[in-house]
């Protein structure tokens, strides 16, 4: 006996997305290009795409948080990108699907070839807030819930206040992009999503690790601002199970400081052992510390933790044995009017070697740092 038509095909789809998430969970070895001895990423950061999506204002920011990408990719020329975290204001969409912003976030990577991964940040599932001045005399605007003030009104989103969850926007982002690293973790540190780890492996010798990986939800917008003493203790068992003895090194990624930062920040002038440009802001942590620092700093094999969220600064400062270290704003998007660039870090095998500095729009480099413990 046949099934319903409408049956056939549900199961159809449903066949079709298990084997994209299955082509997407084998996906996690990076290699260095053969004749290459490095390896480069850049660090897009608080790009906050869909701000004011209802003023002309809004999109030309989105466009101008493009002209950064496009300018750093183009200069740098980089074998990855890491997205880290607030890659869309979902709290300034009133549409239903805030992947059409993400989509057009991750567009001038997926343009040039190049592979990337993400993780969240606190403001990607946030619930819409709803501006005051709509309740002003002139009211609710009429076109609140366009998608693109350049699309046509029949592009128009579905109206929705209730945001897009972590999932629904992982599940679009590995749907639609066969260059994407990004991952959805373990089920069992929900809420929290984007907990993975990649390894970077050696052109001339696949089984050669360089480098892992790890990259991990810091919260914040749906749930608190923090890694939990769950997803510390899955890094705690994936680090001793995939790297033992500590011989390879890790680079950690995540949007929201750890409390350590405040114990390095520099103070007022002095800025000590740290280097960078943008000092402008004191540092805005996650709620609590649950173990991962006390891990991270336990492991002669970690070199450097990433962070975005305080786009007033841009510093690496050496903390006991690693690094803890901010991007640069990237994105038009979010506060503060200070110039935008992005990190970059160029990894070198034989020996191993981290080196990272931020490459501004105006294509001017600065803040060069060696971040080998």
């Amino acid at each position: 006996m046949s099934l319903p038509f409408h049956i056939s095909i549900v199961f159809l789809i449903f066949l079709i997305f298990r084997l994209i998430l299955t082509v997407h969970s084998d996906n996690t070895t990076l290699h260095v290009q053969p004749g290459s001895s490095s390896f480069k990423i850049v660090l897009f950061a608080d790009l906050h795409f869909g701000e004011d999506t209802w003023t002309d204002w809004g999109p030309r920011q989105d466009v101008n948080s493009i002209k950064v990408m496009s300018t750093v990719l183009d200069q740098e020329h980089p074998d990855f990108v890491v997205y880290l975290g607030d890659i869309v204001t979902a709290n300034n969409i009133p549409i239903k699907n805030a992947s059409l912003y993400w989509d057009q976030a991750i567009s001038p990577t997926r343009d040039r070839g190049i592979p990337w991964s993400s993780v969240f940040g606190n403001h990607d599932d946030m619930y819409f807030e709803w501006p005051m001045e709509w309740f002003s005399s002139t009211g609710i605007p009429p076109l609140h819930c366009r998608v693109n003030v350049s699309r046509p009104p029949e592009s128009e989103g579905v109206c929705s206040f209730k945001g897009t969850t972590r999932s629904e926007l992982m599940m679009n982002e590995l749907e639609m992009n066969k260059l994407s690293y990004s991952k959805f973790g373990p089920k069992d540190l929900w809420p929290s999503i984007s907990n993975y780890v990649l390894k970077l492996s050696s052109a001339n010798n696949p089984e050669s690790v360089i480098a892992y990986m790890y990259f991990l939800d810091s919260g914040g917008g749906s749930y608190p601002e923090v890694i939990s003493s769950a997803q510390a203790e899955w890094f705690n068992r994936t680090s001793q199970e995939i790297n033992p003895n500590s011989r390879v090194p890790e680079i950690i990624f995540w949007h929201i400081p750890s409390q350590a930062y405040k114990e390095v920040a520099p103070r007022s002038d002095a800025h000590g052992n740290c280097i960078g440009s943008l000092f402008m802001e004191e540092v805005a942590a996650q709620e609590a510390e649950m173990g991962m620092m006390q891990l991270l700093e336990g492991r002669s094999s970690v070199k450097a933790v990433f962070v975005g969220h305080n786009h007033g600064l841009d510093w690496c400062c050496p903390y006991k044995k690693l690094w803890l270290c901010y991007a640069r704003h990237s994105g038009y998007g979010g506060y503060g009017n200070w110039p935008r660039g992005a990190r970059i870090l160029e990894i070198t095998q034989q020996p191993f070697s981290l080196k990272s500095w931020i490459r501004m729009q105006d294509g001017h480099v600065h803040s060069e740092v060696l971040l080998n413990s």
